[in-house]
């Protein structure tokens, strides 16, 4: 798995999302690339801000359990997979506005890199390593970028 807390894999990431346009249309999924931009945009909200409040410790039990493996591993997505409701974009969203907010969270967490990022609490998993957050958010990131030709 490519190490998005290495600046260059975290340029890389920036040049693929800058290779989008707003009339970009996905190769499967049903997203529009403005939805994409802004779902790909909630897992970083998760993270640095308070938007998504942690689910209650039963939920995060199952979640544990049953999402945390398939979201932290290296095993890829598999196309058209269920998504949690948080990240679910149903609304229009402006592509440029969502372009730089996912291309500054990139950058933010590339430039707090490893260090900070291991043993940091997840909202839905608990504690996770550096490995673990690197694998859900470039994982995440290549896999709509895929979907998106770039």
């Amino acid at each position: 798995m490519k190490n998005i807390f290495e600046k260059e894999i975290t340029n890389d990431v920036i040049n693929r999302i800058n290779n989008l346009s707003a009339t970009s249309k996905p190769t499967w999924g049903k997203m529009s690339v403005s939805q994409m931009l802004a779902h790909c945009v909630v897992t970083y909200e998760m993270v640095f801000t308070d938007k998504f409040p942690k689910p209650n410790a039963f939920t995060r039990w199952i979640l544990k359990m049953i999402v945390k493996n398939i979201v932290v591993s290296e095993k890829p997505f598999a196309k058209n997979g269920k998504t949690a409701s948080q990240f679910v974009i149903s609304d229009a969203r402006e592509f440029e506005a969502e372009k730089k907010t996912l291309v500054n969270y990139v950058i933010k967490t590339q430039e707090l890199g490893e260090t900070y990022f291991e043993g940091k609490d997840s909202n839905s998993f608990g504690k996770l390593t550096a490995v673990e957050w690197n694998n859900s958010f470039y994982k995440h990131l290549d896999h709509h970028l895929t979907q998106f030709g770039v």
